[in-house]
């Protein structure tokens, strides 16, 4: 798919790239590893319910890795967490911008020492600690960590963002983080939409994937449609950069019909505000049964983004009969590689084959309203706006499942489902909670009384039921024992687990004294670093308590000695 760009092109998209970066500084920011950099993720790529914030950096499989500032600064947050960016640092600089560097294994001895004597304070492994400007102050290139892969990281990498005053990431290749790239984007799919009953593709009222074929330019041809009415485009398209094979986000996507321009995007930067809305710029429906993100060349209503450019009808077509239309869709990285998808598209009013099929059910709900369910077993309410189309809400209760439409449809934010316990023990209550089906499996949701009723919040539909766990979490020592000699070892290991509602919080306690353990729950693994502290007396009692999220608990005691 690679090929060679005529030199007109470069100095055509210089200018166009430039012309978005020239108040971006080029020179200022370093790269945060000492090694070449390999992508296994790009800014502004495509992710569940939001756009990616930043640049995954590979870390050759290994985790370790010196990570530096990229410019001098001050460590202004850090984060150490169980999941999302796990330990993280933000640096903020003078010229206004921050530097965030995620899913660390560790934090550099001085910057460790400042984390552990709050942590022990405040006598918590996971917490949220905003440095003044004056205590933990960096120079351009000085180690602050170590890569790892904490928190909710699929495998050894770093997460580098760049951020403005206002907390809005921007892409770190405007400030000249460079990525070496001569490869172009990736057309997988292409797929054609009739948008209303007026409208059809190839006499469908629905929905048609396109056959793509390679041309000897490069880049791909699709089929001929035959179409009628307002229809809108939408592709499936990823990018690679040198060094590695991992299908990444593009940086631009263009759309032209008949030599003009009806649609583009481009992420330089978003708000976090507005990056739910991903899930109504591409294809979710798609997405949730056949795992393809196809983004719309089209903006649908009520999705509310920043990155549209040149929109004209929305990037809608609206096609006539006996009419020809010649469309191109282009794909760009950040470096200029470029892959065009050509499209012809015939106007024909046509006689239908195939309608789409929708769903009559009792339950009608307008977006801009809220809307209710209500029974004698369930009630749920929906704000308004969370919907970003009407739609006929399939609702039922069967054995015991409340199924609310179903996953392939997004929300945008939270609804509330409550569940009748009148008909339960006190006894039995104590151990309920509303769990959500993921793959097959039900999953615990954070859930609270009120009156004859269990209620939870999720911003995502599909199936729902009351469980109750009557189960105690399990403890496993990894390393340890009662009356075991630890003299030659740095470290104490558990693993912990729990097979129903999951962990909710674990305590340790050393003669009875808050003890920092450092929980993986990726792995299970619970850690205890044996020099946090000094030893000078003959016997310890360690106590370890697990409490999983129904309040069933487990503990384990142990006597130990350990000498400096």
């Amino acid at each position: 798919m690679t090929k060679q760009l005529s030199p007109v092109f470069f100095m055509v998209f210089f200018i166009y790239h430039s012309f978005g970066q020239q108040n971006y500084p080029k020179d200022y920011f370093i790269n945060p590893l000492e090694i070449p950099l390999v992508l296994s993720g790009t800014f502004g790529e495509l992710r569940s319910n939001h756009f990616h914030g930043g640049l995954d950096i590979k870390t050759q499989q290994v985790q370790g890795l010196k990570v530096v500032a990229s410019a001098e600064g001050y460590i202004s947050r850090i984060n150490v967490a169980h999941w999302s960016y796990g330990k993280a640092l933000y640096v903020t600089h003078p010229n206004g911008y921050t530097t965030v560097y995620g899913h660390l294994r560790e934090f550099s001895p001085a910057i460790q020492d400042y984390v552990k004597k709050q942590q022990y304070s405040m006598e918590s492994y996971e917490v949220q600690l905003y440095p003044q400007a004056n205590e933990l102050s960096v120079s351009k290139g000085e180690l602050i960590a170590y890569s790892g892969n904490s928190g909710s990281s699929g495998g050894p990498h770093l997460h580098y963002e760049i951020r403005n005053s206002k907390a809005e990431p921007h892409n770190p290749l405007l400030f000249g983080i460079s990525i070496p790239d001569h490869k172009s984007p990736i057309f997988k799919n292409a797929i054609a939409y009739a948008i209303n009953d007026s409208s059809h593709v190839n006499q469908i009222t629905d929905q048609i994937e396109l056959v793509l074929k390679p041309n000897n330019l490069g880049n791909l041809d699709a089929n001929t449609i035959y179409a009628y009415g307002k229809i809108g485009l939408g592709v499936n398209v990823t990018d690679r950069q040198d060094g590695a094979i991992n299908n990444n986000g593009i940086y631009n996507l263009e759309m032209e019909v008949n030599n003009k321009k009806i649609f583009q995007y481009t992420v330089n930067s978003f708000s976090f505000s507005e990056s739910r809305y991903i899930n109504n710029f591409f294809d979710f429906e798609r997405y949730d049964q056949k795992k393809q993100r196809v983004i719309k060349c089209f903006k649908e209503p009520n999705t509310h983004l920043s990155v549209y450019q040149n929109l004209v009808n929305d990037g809608y077509l609206f096609i006539k009969d006996s009419t020809e239309y010649n469309v191109k869709i282009s794909a760009f990285d950040f470096k200029g590689n470029q892959t065009d998808l050509l499209l012809k598209i015939v106007g024909k009013k046509d006689s239908i084959i195939k309608k789409k099929k929708e769903k009559i059910t009792p339950y009608y709900f307008q977006a801009a309203k809220q809307n209710e369910i209500n029974d004698s077993l369930v009630k749920a309410f929906f704000p308004k706006d969370i919907f970003y189309k009407d739609l006929f809400f399939d609702y039922k209760f069967e054995d015991g499942i409340a199924s609310f439409h179903n996953s392939s449809v997004p929300i945008h934010g939270d609804f509330t489902m409550s569940f009748n316990i009148k008909n339960y023990s006190e006894e039995d209550l104590k151990q309920m909670y509303i769990a959500r089906k993921n793959f097959n499996k039900f999953y615990y949701q954070k859930s609270y009384r009120k009156g004859d009723w269990l209620t939870a919040k999720n911003n995502e539909l599909g199936d729902y039921k009351l469980m109750q766990d009557t189960n105690d979490p399990i403890i496993t020592p990894v390393n340890i024992k009662d009356q075991q000699v630890l003299n030659r070892q740095s470290t104490i290991v558990f693993k912990i687990s729990d097979k129903d509602s999951g962990i909710k919080s674990y305590r340790g306690e050393i003669n009875g004294k808050f003890a920092l353990f450092e929980y993986d729950p990726k792995t299970g693994r619970l850690v205890y670093d044996l020099n946090d502290r000094t030893w000078d007396e003959d016997n310890y009692n360690l106590t370890l308590k697990v409490i999983d999220n129904v309040n069933n608990s487990a503990t384990f005691s142990a006597t130990f000695t350990k000498k400096d």
